[in-house]
């Protein structure tokens, strides 16, 4: 990865904590409030989205090849393209966290 690639994740990654309300920097981090969402919450809320993504997406497909509802074909083929896009996303995060478990596994003690 070049140096390049490394400040932009970084930066993203700053933005995203920002938004998520985590401190910045510092290794010792406190334990989260009694309110405050945790990991698996935050991977449960993504993956129901794209769920929704996916089932309206599969919703106007069937109603537009049963002539039932009066989305356009645009419409359609934009709800399809934002499912497979966040399914995609979605997947590289997996692949990601999993490449994340593995290296961890293999450090040594």
């Amino acid at each position: 990865m070049s140096d390049m690639e490394i400040n932009k994740v970084l930066t993203q990654m700053r933005a995203l904590s920002g938004t998520l309300g985590l401190p910045e920097t510092g290794l010792a981090q406190p334990a989260p409030a009694a309110g405050s969402p945790t990991f698996g919450k935050i991977l449960e809320q993504s993956i129901s989205k794209v769920n929704e993504q996916q089932a309206v997406a599969q919703s106007l497909t069937t109603g537009f090849q049963t002539g039932t509802n009066t989305a356009s074909v645009a419409e359609v083929m934009v709800a399809m393209q934002k499912a497979s896009l966040s399914f995609t996303a979605m997947t590289q995060v997996r692949n990601k966290l999993i490449e994340a478990y593995q290296e961890v596994m293999n450090m040594p003690i």
